[in-house]
């Protein structure tokens, strides 16, 4: 099955750009040139991924990703690659609190934006559930759940969670989750995942045993 893609991109020689090449690399390629048209293609034909500019007319990117988090999907939810001139540390931040998958700042390579969208879609073809050491992660509704209740984690933490529980016994540095919670163009502190992991193991109670500090190198998620 090809997998569907939504640009929303309101420059039409970029919008183009990347179009051409999302399809030669074989996508289903849908475009939209404001935020409002945006919701209304998504809806139509719920895409698998959206690559969607921060500054579009009528409505923001940062607002689209807020709906398009709040939509019921009769399938899985798709993955989000925000595309912006921004790089302050609070934009990247906002936007992947909003519950976006990747970020990538202007200008940028077509190679690197195609890199991205992989990575992304890789992602999204995981197992739709994963169920280890009494945590259950659900990745089409992305929740998790303990003992059968709902765990209320961020984004930023679910990131962080199902970066370490698939692949469980492997040590990852405080870089590498970076990268895979905020983006390889992230430029903050790598100490800000011992933060997000903190919040995370208080949230899963005895669960949270689970993730386990590696000193001097990061964390790792024991079954």
């Amino acid at each position: 099955m090809r997998r569907r893609i939504l640009l929303v991109e309101d420059d039409p020689k970029t919008r183009e750009m990347v179009a051409l090449y999302l399809q030669c690399e074989g996508y289903d390629v849908a475009t939209a040139e404001d935020g409002v048209r945006a919701l209304e293609v998504a809806r139509e034909r719920e895409p698998h991924l959206v690559v969607l500019d921060l500054m579009l007319p009528r409505m923001d990117g940062l607002a689209v990703c807020r709906a398009l988090r709040d939509v019921g999907w009769a399938s899985a939810r798709p993955g989000i690659i925000m595309v912006t001139a921004r790089t302050t540390e609070e934009d990247k931040l906002t936007g992947l609190d909003l519950g976006a998958d990747d970020y990538v700042t202007k200008p940028f390579s077509p190679r690197e934006l195609m890199a991205r969208v992989r990575a992304v879609l890789r992602r999204a073809g995981e197992e739709d559930v994963v169920e280890i050491a009494g945590i259950t992660i659900d990745r089409v509704r992305r929740e998790v759940r303990t003992g059968g209740a709902e765990v209320p984690v961020t984004p930023t933490e679910y990131r962080l969670l199902d970066a370490l529980a698939n692949a469980a016994g492997r040590t990852f540095t405080r870089q590498e989750l970076v990268e895979r919670a905020f983006g390889e163009d992230y430029d903050g502190l790598d100490r800000t995942v011992d933060v997000h992991v903190m919040n995370l193991r208080k949230k899963l109670g005895d669960a949270g045993k689970a993730i386990v500090t590696v000193f001097g190198v990061g964390y790792k998620f024991t079954k």
